[in-house]
């Protein structure tokens, strides 16, 4: 009966939630420079649209708008991840120094190896994932300890820590850079939505596919880990080997999203909080729930920086910490 109840209350979120996005989708097609009215969107979808109306909707508009959409999912979906395997509420892959790890070698792959603009775009996630891991790896170290297993409260100081010292390391790749690659490393600190073409969705898109539903097979995993180490031993879970595994997932997820949208934090911290408040804490529930909230939440933040201040409007990654820096101060004062 309870959970019967509980399916009903997620579809019922779920689909409130698809609505949302979808309106958004299209106030943000029909606003700005180059906006198209809702009923020549309707025919620009259908295949009846002018030249000028299909390049703005689909060589403009839609790129930018799924590559956001799907970004934000990815990085909710790895905050998810990393509440439970922590069970700390305030980890999140921008505040433990995760981004900032992917940001790193993408600093360093832009500005000194030779880039072929036709791999660029699915090369980029892999270079990101490989900084991000490096410093996963390293935080995880330093909040392990042999006697106490994790521990929560130390991996998030240690992740800031980490976060402020690498975020000082992009500014003196960026001090010693040539200026004509200067501009892009300053957007990606900014977390401005800048992969906005197709090949970035192509190269996003399978990393949340395949990992997606790898994450709600684990999930009565993740429940285990979120609860405490001797329960999950108890239940005969592996923790070191699940809480590496789902370690590296969420590591992957936030660095595919970050290498084509830029430094965005909170939306990993707000978007698994907003679903557990809504239908709990059981990732099954809750987890579909967080990456389709992520995904409207950046989208959101985006479409309205984009049109906020002409012409070049306020990066997403800004937006999204007026919001998310005074709730990441409310979760640290409450816990």
């Amino acid at each position: 009966m309870i959970r019967a109840a509980k399916v009903q209350k997620q579809a019922a979120v779920l689909v409130t939630l698809l609505l949302l996005i979808l309106a958004t989708i299209v106030v943000g097609i029909s606003i700005g420079s180059g906006s198209l009215s809702f009923d020549r969107l309707i025919q620009a979808l259908l295949g009846h649209g002018t030249t000028k109306e299909n390049l703005v909707l689909f060589s403009i508009r839609m790129p930018r708008i799924v590559v956001t959409l799907l970004a934000g999912m990815a990085l909710a979906l790895s905050g998810a991840i990393l509440q439970g395997i922590t069970r700390n509420d305030l980890a999140d892959p921008g505040i433990v120094g995760i981004n900032a790890g992917a940001g790193v070698a993408i600093s360093v792959f832009f500005l000194y190896f030779p880039l072929d603009p036709k791999t660029f775009a699915y090369a980029l996630p892999l270079v990101a994932f490989g900084g991000a891991l490096a410093t996963a790896a390293l935080i995880y170290l330093f909040s392990y300890s042999k006697k106490t297993g994790l521990q929560p409260v130390k991996l998030v100081l240690v992740g800031v820590g980490f976060a402020m010292a690498l975020s000082g390391l992009m500014i003196v790749l960026i001090s010693s850079a040539d200026y004509r690659k200067v501009d892009f490393i300053a957007k990606w600190l900014a977390g401005n939505i800048w992969g906005a073409d197709w090949p970035f969705v192509w190269s996003l898109m399978p990393w949340l596919a395949i990992l997606l539903p790898y994450t709600l097979y684990k999930s009565n995993v993740l429940n285990l880990l979120a609860m405490d180490e001797a329960v999950a031993v108890g239940a005969g879970v592996s923790i070191n080997r699940n809480r590496l595994l789902l370690l590296g997932i969420a590591v992957a997820l936030a660095a595919a999203a970050v290498s084509v949208t830029g430094g965005i934090a909170f939306v990993g911290l707000m978007a698994p909080h907003i679903a557990k408040a809504i239908i709990g804490r059981r990732h099954q529930y809750y987890v579909p729930i967080a990456v389709l909230m992520g995904g409207w939440l950046l989208l959101f933040a985006d479409t309205v920086g984009r049109n906020l201040v002409d012409p070049a409007g306020i990066p997403a990654g800004i937006m999204v910490a007026l919001i998310g820096g005074p709730y990441f101060l409310y979760l640290l004062l409450k816990k």
